[in-house]
């Protein structure tokens, strides 16, 4: 395989099997920030162009049964997002509000870059569980009809918003204030490093709050990256209104 090292990370992570996982191993933006090239992004991860070549040709050979979202429909794509990482981003933000009240109340004292945690963790939940229902009930059915229009060769009605690249950009906005917020949690616990005097649900905390941001991370890559340029491709395609 030979790799053109002025692609852009995005262009890598939709291409590429097993790309994202290597990004997210290295700290390379495949999400958010994810327009720059290849040589740009590892400068700034510290990283020779050459060494991360060399692992995304290994990692591509050695995920070849990794699901190629290019080739699904955008309503396939829409149920494994939310059968998949809404559902998870849900269920976890129970579980991790209850956790770090629980290792805030024991270790906040001696640790006082918890409560730093818990307050962004507060703030970036309340942007995620919104921005996921504006999803779930507007932009995504929106998606949908747009493609069965496609197939049919129908006319879809004129959306409230008026063309999907407002709800899109708002979506994006949004992601972006979630990976920044992502970053802090991890700068704030030096990549979740657990100190020594940690119990077993302060471990369990930054385990899943580490499980949490890859998780969001591959989220956000495949909105950003694969269905919404599909869905914006998709409405100079069909006839609206």
């Amino acid at each position: 395989m030979n790799l053109n090292s002025n692609k852009t990370v995005r262009d890598l992570a939709v291409e590429l099997p097993g790309a994202t996982t290597i990004f997210e191993k290295l700290g390379i933006d495949y999400c958010c920030d994810a327009n720059q090239q290849l040589n740009d992004a590892c400068d700034e991860a510290g990283i020779t162009t050459q060494e991360v070549i060399d692992l995304l040709e290994q990692q591509s050979q050695e995920a070849t049964e990794e699901r190629n979202f290019r080739n699904t429909t955008a309503a396939e794509l829409i149920k494994y997002i939310i059968d998949k990482h809404h559902s998870f981003t849900k269920t976890e933000i129970e579980r991790l509000r209850f956790l770090i009240d629980k290792v805030c109340d024991v270790h906040g004292q001696n640790h006082v870059e918890l409560s730093r945690v818990r307050s962004i963790f507060q703030t970036l939940t309340a942007e995620l569980e919104p921005h996921m229902m504006k999803e779930e009930c507007v932009l995504f059915p929106y998606i949908i009809r747009m493609e069965a229009a496609q197939d049919h060769n129908h006319p879809v009605s004129t959306p409230p918003f008026r063309t999907v690249a407002n709800p899109i950009k708002m979506m994006q906005y949004e992601h972006e204030g979630a990976g920044y917020l992502l970053k802090q949690l991890r700068q704030i616990t030096a990549d979740y490093s657990v100190p020594a005097d940690a119990c077993l649900s302060y471990q369990s905390l930054y385990e899943a709050l580490e499980a949490f941001e890859k998780d969001l991370h591959q989220h956000i890559h495949l909105e950003n990256n694969i269905l919404f340029p599909r869905a914006l491709e998709m409405e100079t395609e069909v006839t609206i209104g």
